[in-house]
């Protein structure tokens, strides 16, 4: 019992470290940014959020010179014992198929990330069989937290300091932007759960049907839910305390990807409801993590939206999806590059000899 203890302390020090890393963004770099925009021979602020979010990349860079070529989504697979209590359509069988064909290039992920030019990185941070994915493992599955926490808090550290670990890998090789995405049976339950403790709301209010569950089977799914929140009454005071209780290891390991980002000074895209639940369990453990990141779409998730109003955040694309795997964060990779290439490659209203346009009030 001593040594796990003192295991925990050792995480939960090398965690208060991480966050002590991350910084503001650099506003020079912003300015620098945003003056470059100005300069270019078109309307002011004409590619609206466009020309925001590569601002934004600039000053978490710290490098007006903002280039995105290098690009990478992290697909986080575990798998959840909660599956046990009818939440879900489908076996856990499936996470371990799917994870697979990431590999493979056979997922919706996968072929878009293709055509993207992004590298795709599945990590098994917990699914419960053994696969080719790259093994990340934390354990093999979380427990049934209609019983039981979904892990001990050993665990939830882990699962996130393995988030940062793979961030400061893929800053290494070379990434300059990140995506996040997951894969696990149940992690729709585990989602809301976890969204449902931090904010402290009725998991009606965030709980959808995920895979297609029918009305029964979302009854069904919000009490589960709503019977493990009354049972474990985790802490909404302590993030950790709530992935512990509720959550997932997908969630832990995203939330330990967003952390990693601003500590790298990466940029990173924000895809659905399940990688945005562990984007806002990563600002509730470090607030400046938000200037970091960027909401790629908003999913069909009901919760998403309450989510995006949590983080402060607000979605570029609203396409109605809600497949996960990172696909909307994908989807948004070649908008940002397209607004890069303008920023980048674009005449200036001095190389055409054409008097710049002024500010002359609000946008």
């Amino acid at each position: 019992m001593q040594e796990q203890e003192e295991r925990v302390l050792n995480q939960e020090t090398d965690l208060e470290q991480v966050i002590r890393q991350i910084r503001p963004l650099d506003e020079h770099a912003m300015e620098q940014a945003k003056k470059q925009w100005n300069s270019i021979a078109k309307p002011l602020h004409s590619l609206g959020k466009l020309e925001e979010h590569i601002i934004r990349i600039a000053g978490i860079t710290g490098n007006p010179d903002v280039k995105i070529e290098e690009k990478a989504l992290i697909v986080m697979c575990a798998d959840n014992g909660v599956v046990e209590e009818g939440v879900t359509q489908t076996g856990q069988e499936v996470t371990a198929i799917v994870a697979e064909n990431f590999l493979s290039g056979e997922t919706s992920a996968a072929i878009m990330c293709k055509k993207a030019g992004a590298r795709i990185l599945p990590i098994d941070i917990g699914m419960a069989g053994k696969t080719k994915v790259p093994d990340y493992k934390v354990a093999c599955g979380t427990r049934n937290f209609a019983k039981e926490p979904a892990m001990t808090r050993e665990q939830a550290l882990q699962s996130i300091l393995t988030g940062v670990r793979i961030v400061e890998e893929q800053k290494k090789a070379g990434v300059a932007l990140l995506a996040t995405g997951e894969m696990g049976i149940g992690n729709t339950t585990t989602s809301s759960a976890v969204l449902a403790a931090l904010l402290q709301i009725d998991p009606e209010k965030v709980t959808g049907r995920g895979a297609g569950l029918s009305s029964a089977g979302l009854s069904r799914k919000i009490q589960v839910i709503r019977q493990a929140l009354a049972l474990h009454k985790p802490d909404a005071n302590d993030p950790v305390d709530v992935l512990e209780k509720v959550g997932g290891f997908d969630i832990g390991g995203l939330a330990g990807v967003y952390l990693g980002a601003a500590k790298m000074r990466l940029p990173v895209l924000i895809d659905g409801f399940i990688s945005g639940t562990a984007a806002l369990l990563a600002c509730r453990l470090c607030p400046e993590a938000k200037e970091y990141m960027i909401a790629s779409h908003k999913s069909k998730e009901p919760g998403m939206q309450i989510l995006l109003k949590a983080l402060g955040l607000s979605a570029s694309l609203d396409c109605d999806m809600c497949l996960g795997e990172g696909t909307g964060a994908v989807a948004f990779f070649p908008v940002l590059d397209m607004a890069a290439a303008v920023y980048r490659q674009m005449s200036t209203f001095a190389d055409i000899q054409v008097e710049e346009y002024q500010e002359l009030g609000d946008k």
